[in-house]
Order: structure tokens, then sequence, then C-alpha cells
């Protein structure tokens, strides 16, 4: 897809997003968003995308790190249970409690039976969290092994994009077969009428990030917003006030 042609349909469905993002803050909705997929397959971009144009105080991300010693404790949903949104906020979750079906399996970091806990218990969590009024999105991330493949050499060989290549990566490439077969399972289980899961195809960025954020739109029943006339008072001029020499602050220098 050409970058002109890619630019122009972006900045479209960026006002959309706007206007989407309004709609939910004046109605008092709740919005969740959930990227998995692949590593490379795209996700973190489509993300960057979406939040772009929107306020961050209605729009967040959370991408959690490695449980703590006190989460391992926890129940497994709690940690994610406090990041989801009040009214009028979204959430894009970049990975999210579906850790579990996926790196956690695979690498073996769960036992057998935390992972068959988590395929019984994952619908009716999701059917709880839609059934509290939000609304939950599932987006799954499919990239064939050629083009992360030449992504991941992108990433090693670009020192601006080194750091998104890490030791799990290389396991991942390993154990392509292993996360194939979590994933059917996953969504054996977890693809359900309720909450069904989409899949986007990754092979080429650009029309993945339009294609995944057009369908978003189409998701949330949304108007656009129409915004009432504001007319910008004057400058106060008041000449008593004298204000200090300009040379009093530091300035950053100017090398452009």
């Amino acid at each position: 897809m050409e970058k002109v042609s890619y630019s122009k349909e972006y900045a479209k469905l960026s006002r959309e997003l706007v206007y989407m993002q309004e709609w939910i803050k004046s109605k008092g909705l709740k919005l969740v968003v959930i990227f998995e997929g692949r590593d490379a397959s795209g996700k973190g971009g489509v993300i960057k995308r979406i939040l772009e144009p929107l306020n961050p105080r209605v729009c967040r991300v959370v991408a959690l790190g490695v449980p703590t010693e006190r989460e391992k404790t926890q129940w497994y949903f709690q940690r994610y249970v406090e990041h989801l949104p009040a009214a009028g906020e979204m959430v894009l979750f970049d990975r999210s409690w579906y850790n579990r079906a996926g790196v956690e399996k695979v690498m073996g970091f769960c036992t057998q039976v935390e992972y068959e806990e988590f395929l019984r218990s994952c619908p009716e969590f999701e059917r709880m969290i839609i059934r509290s009024g939000i609304i939950l999105i599932k987006y799954w991330f499919s990239v064939s092994d050629e083009v992360q493949e030449l992504r991941f050499r992108e990433r090693i060989d670009n020192p601006v994009k080194r750091w998104k290549f890490s030791p799990m990566d290389l396991v991942s490439r390993e154990k392509w077969l292993e996360y194939s077969k979590a994933k059917d399972e996953m969504f054996a289980y977890t693809d359900t009428k309720q909450s069904p899961w989409f899949v986007v195809n990754g092979d080429n960025k650009r029309k993945a990030r339009l294609n995944c954020i057009a369908h978003l739109l189409s998701m949330v029943p949304y108007e656009k917003t129409k915004y009432k006339k504001i007319n910008l008072p004057p400058l106060p001029n008041d000449h008593e006030y004298l204000r200090p020499p300009v040379n009093y602050q530091t300035f950053v220098p100017e090398k452009y």
C-alpha cells in the first residue's frame, strides 16, 4: 500500500476516532480493546496509531510486565481488573490475561492445572465484564513465519528498533508450532458468541492498521460530535504589571 494512500485513509480514520472518543466520554461508555497475537505481528503499531489523535485522559494503554511475587499469589485476573475503565474511558490492553493461554502455557510459566482453570474461567470472566456494561473487543494479529523473520532481522540490525527484540522472541521462533497449538486451543474455548475473536492479517502493516481501526469504529455505535461555538476572550492589558527581563530565564539552545 502506497504511503500517500495510507496517510490519506489514516487521516480520515483519525477524525472518526476522535468522534468515537468524544461520544464515549459524553455518554459515559466503557470500552476495552485487547490486542494479542504473534510477536512482530504489528500490535504495537496499531495501538500507537489509535492513541495518536486521542486524549490520553480518555484513552490509555495497559501493558503489564512480569507479575510480582505478591501478584502471583492473587486470583489470576485480579491485577487486570484494577485497570478496567470507568465511565467515559477507553483501555487498550497490549497483551492481557491471555498471557496464561499463550506464553505461560508454552514456556511452562504456569501449571497444567492453572492453564486448564484459565480456559474454564476466562469465558465466564469476560461475560461478567460485558454484563457490567463494558464493551469488550478482542483482536488477534496473525503474521506469516516469513514476514515475522524479516521483521525480527530488521529489529536486530536497526539500533533504533533493537530494544524491541527480546530473548523471548528467539524462543517464539523455536516454538512456532507450540504457539500455534496454544492459539488454536485458546480460540476453541474463548472465541464465544458473547466475546468473539477478530483476526487481523498483519503481513502488511499499513493495511492491518487501517483494517483494524476501521473495524473498531464499526463496533462502537457513535455519532459525530457537535461542538459548541467558542469565542476566545481578548487578552487582558494590564500596564501596571512589569514582567521581569527575558534574560532572567534559561532557554533551551536553538540548534534547529
